[in-house]
C-alpha cells in the first residue's frame, strides 16, 4: 500500500536542544511494507522490535529513493491527528523514535485508506490490503507529483485516466467542454483553474469546495449567470482573480460582493445591464475591466472603490437625468420601517428566522448617501463622476476622450436629497 504526498518528519527532541525543524514538507512516497528478515543493514530510524515479519512504514523521496524505515508499528503509535484529513492533511505521532510524521497535499480518500491500514498495523490486526515488499521506489513514482498541467486541444484531453491529484495549476482551453469535468473538483490542492475558450453554460456549486482556489479563468464560454452558491462558498476567502469576460452574463447577484478577497475582476464583452450595487464592499479590488457591456450607469457605492486600473470603454452610459425619481411614502410602511431598523442596527437575519423573500429584500436594500438604508421608499438621483477619483489608470469610456460616467444615488428622505442638491448639480 502506497501514499503519494508531501512529508515532513518533525523530531520532538529538537526543541529541548534549542533547535527548530525546517518547517517544509518534501514530496515523498509512503509505503506500508511487510518487513522481511534482513541479511544486511538498511537505513532506518527506530529499533527493531516485535514479531518475525511485522509491518513497517517506509518513506522515500526523490533524493533518497532507498528511503527511511520506521519499524514495528505495532503499539508504537502515540496518536493520530486527523482534524484536516478531508484537506489531505494528517500527522502520525510515533512513540519511538519520538517523531511526528506530518502528511500534506494527499488525496483525501487515499489518505483515509492509508491511515486505516496504519491503525490496523498499530493494533496488531490483519491488514486486508496486500503489503508491499521492502524495495526502493522508482523515479517514475515521483512523476505523479505533477503540479501543473496545460491542455489546449481536444486530442490531448484525458478521457480514460484521472488528473494527477497533486495539481495546483490546471488549464484546459480549446477542449470543447460543455460542462465542468467533475474530476477537476477532486483536486483539493488546485490554486489556478483555467477553463477559457470552451462552451461551458453553467458552473457547478461544488467549485466552491476548492478551498485553495485563487485564480479562476472562464473567459470565452457561454455562461449566463454566476450563482449565489459560489458567492457564498469558501471562494469568499480564497479567490483573488476572476475572469468572466466574453460570456453572456446580464447581471451578477448582490451576493457577488461577498467575494471580498478579489483583486482582479474581468467582465469585458458580456451583456451586463448593471453592476452589483454593493460594489464598494470589494475593498481589495485593484483591477476592474467591464468594457463593451450595456451599462447605463454605475451604482452609488462604486465611489468607495480604490482601483489601480479601470476600463469601462464601450458601454451605453446615459446622460444624468435632470429630475429625480421620487418614491417617498409617508408615513413609512411597517415593512420599510422594520427593514431600516434591522439594517441600521445590524441585527442578524436569515431564512431560518424570517421568510426567504424578506431576506432578499434586505439583501437588496439601497444605501442612502447619509449611510442609512431604504427598501422601496426613496428618492433616486443621477450625477456624474470622474473615474479618476476611484482609479489611478482609467481607459477612456468613449471615443470622445471622456473619463466621466453617470452614478445613481439614493436618498432615504427629502432632507437628505435637499442637503445633497449641490452634489447632484
Amino acid at each position: 500500500m502506497k501514499l503519494h504526498c508531501e512529508v515532513e518528519v518533525v523530531s520532538r527532541q529538537l526543541p529541548a536542544l534549542g533547535l527548530r525543524n525546517r518547517g517544509k514538507g518534501v514530496r515523498a512516497v509512503l509505503s506500508l511494507c511487510q518487513q522481511a528478515p534482513r541479511t544486511q543493514p538498511r537505513p532506518r530510524a527506530g529499533g527493531e522490535r516485535g514479531g518475525q515479519h511485522p509491518a513497517c512504514l517506509f518513506i522515500s523521496t526523490l533524493k533518497d529513493k532507498l528511503g527511511t524505515r520506521y519499524e514495528q508499528l505495532k503499539e508504537n503509535i502515540e496518536q493520530f491527528f486527523t482534524k484536516f484529513v478531508d484537506e489531505g492533511k494528517a500527522t502520525v505521532r510515533l512513540k519511538e523514535p519520538p517523531v511526528d510524521i506530518c502528511l500534506s497535499k494527499a488525496n483525501s480518500s487515499s489518505l483515509k485508506g492509508f491511515l486505516s491500514a496504519v491503525r490496523l498495523a498499530h493494533r496488531g490486526c490483519d491488514i486486508e490490503a496486500p503489503l508491499l515488499t521492502l524495495t526502493p521506489v522508482k523515479t517514475s513514482e515521483f512523476e505523479k507529483f505533477k503540479t501543473k498541467m496545460v491542455i489546449t486541444s481536444k486530442k490531448d484531453y484525458p478521457l480514460s485516466k484521472n488528473f494527477p491529484y497533486s495539481l495546483e495549476h490546471l488549464q484546459t482551453s480549446y477542449c470543447g467542454l460543455v460542462r465542468v469535468d467533475m474530476r477537476m473538483l477532486s483536486l483539493k490542492n488546485l490554486r489556478k483553474l483555467d477553463l477559457s475558450h470552451n462552451h461551458i453554460k453553467k458552473l457547478p456549486a461544488t467549485i466552491g469546495d476548492l478551498i485553495h482556489l485563487q485564480e479562476l479563468n472562464l473567459n470565452d464560454n457561454h455562461l449566463e449567470s454566476f450563482s449565489v452558491a459560489l458567492c457564498q462558498s469558501t471562494l469568499q476567502k480564497s479567490l483573488r482573480s476572476l475572469d468572466l469576460s466574453k460570456n453572456k452574463i446580464k447581471a451578477l447577484p448582490v451576493q457577488f460582493c461577498q467575494l471580498q478577497e478579489l483583486t482582479d475582476l474581468k467582465l469585458d464583452d458580456n451583456e451586463l445591464i448593471q453592476l452589483p450595487f454593493k460594489m464598494g464592499h470589494l475593498t481589495n479590488l485593484r483591477f476592474l475591466s467591464a468594457a463593451r457591456n450595456k451599462l447605463p450607469f454605475l451604482p452609488s457605492e462604486f465611489k468607495n472603490l480604490s482601483l489601480e486600473y479601470l476600463d469601462l470603454f464601450g458601454n451605453i452610459f446615459e446622460q444624468p437625468k435632470v429630475l429625480p425619481v421620487i418614491k417617498l411614502q409617508m408615513p413609512l410602511t411597517l415593512l420599510e420601517s422594520s427593514a431600516r431598523t434591522v439594517l441600521y442596527n445590524r441585527i442578524p437575519y436569515g431564512s431560518h428566522i424570517i421568510p426567504f423573500h424578506l431576506c432578499q429584500d434586505l439583501d437588496t436594500a439601497k444605501t442612502c448617501v447619509c449611510g442609512r438604508f431604504c427598501l422601496s421608499c426613496f428618492i433616486q438621483g443621477t450625477t456624474t463622476m470622474n473615474l479618476h477619483s476611484v482609479a489611478h489608470t482609467v481607459v477612456l469610456v468613449d471615443n470622445m476622450g471622456g473619463t466621466e460616467a453617470p452614478v445613481v444615488s439614493y436618498f432615504c428622505s427629502l432632507a437628505c436629497y435637499v442637503n445633497s442638491c449641490d452634489m447632484l448639480k
